[in-house]
């Protein structure tokens, strides 16, 4: 049986990227998105134009703020109708991000960073696990960040969520082993994408010279050890943070 693969924040970045991996190698893949739709469609384009192994039915863009959990309800209701079945694998990549001083930080930007970034990953997860369960198999992927592992300057609040990210993955990986499912985490370093665009020339160039592989991250470069952890070769990998960072955090 053809397995199911869903991907958050799915629309654009490493999530496309992923996305566009998945749907290459026969998967069927469910893309998530909130607020970008046109790129959402463009995605699901895009996945429908490749063959072999991929048929046009195989994707699906589906609308919901993984924030609210009557919405990610409603997601996995309809990622069963359009396959069949539950979600094998569950790539959670939604997030936001935001750089302020911890001073100017407000509850409500407070909130909404962990709305998104932890609750997020917890009611995708809820929703994955009875699926997963009864079948005795799954994969849980979380993307975390460096940041996560040694915090940012005027990032409090989103090195913070994505350091949840990082014990809510040691954590679930150690109760769901009995269960044969593996969850592990990625967390990238300084990738290329939009979430980065707002950084100047001067920025980037500096944060390159500080990597020790002397580049930039891309899409690419998470989206390949995603497939690896998702893939029977990581089976035996379960709990772990696997850095995509150039060297920048070891």
């Amino acid at each position: 049986m053809q397995k199911t693969v869903l991907v958050t924040g799915g629309s654009r970045g490493i999530g496309k990227e992923i996305a566009v991996r998945f749907a290459k190698a026969g998967y069927n893949v469910a893309v998530n998105y909130c607020s970008h739709e046109a790129e959402a469609v463009r995605t699901v384009n895009l996945l429908n134009t490749f063959g072999g192994a991929f048929r046009i039915d195989n994707v699906t863009a589906i609308r919901a703020d993984v924030s609210d959990p009557d919405q990610v309800q409603s997601m996995f209701e309809r990622i069963h109708g359009t396959f069949g079945g539950g979600v094998d694998i569950l790539i959670n990549n939604a997030g936001i991000a935001q750089q302020k001083l911890f001073s100017d930080i407000s509850e409500q930007d407070w909130d909404r960073m962990f709305d998104v970034n932890v609750k997020g990953v917890f009611h995708c997860c809820q929703c994955a696990l009875p699926h997963m369960i009864h079948r005795k198999a799954g994969k849980i992927i979380n993307i975390s960040s460096m940041w996560g592992q040694v915090g940012a300057s005027c990032e409090v609040h989103y090195s913070a969520s994505k350091a949840a990210v990082i014990g809510f993955t040691k954590a679930l990986a150690k109760e769901l082993g009995p269960s044969n499912i593996q969850v592990n985490c990625i967390a990238p370093g300084v990738i290329s994408t939009d979430m980065n665009s707002h950084l100047d020339e001067e920025t980037m160039e500096s944060l390159r010279q500080d990597t020790p592989l002397e580049r930039i991250g891309n899409v690419k470069d998470v989206a390949s050890a995603v497939m690896f952890l998702a893939s029977k070769e990581a089976d035996f990998i379960t709990g772990q943070i696997l850095g995509v960072n150039g060297g920048m955090i070891i």
